[in-house]
């Protein structure tokens, strides 16, 4: 799980950055931005419920 995690971030950091290229060669700087801003929130999202997965973990691991 850690190595396709670490994949898929990557993934939608790679598409991001061209999105973002795309738009700004387009002069759409504001949607640039935006795009930039989604994705950054997606990425947040998944290590988000990374770690709510590890406190699921902890929280089994030491019967609390």
């Amino acid at each position: 799980m850690g190595v396709e995690i670490i994949f898929k971030i990557a993934a939608v950091g790679i598409l991001t950055a061209v999105v973002n290229q795309v738009l700004k060669h387009a002069n759409k700087e504001e949607i640039a931005t935006l795009t930039t801003l989604a994705g950054l929130i997606v990425v947040l999202l998944m290590v988000l419920n990374l770690i709510a997965t590890l406190f699921d973990t902890v929280r089994t691991m030491f019967n609390l």
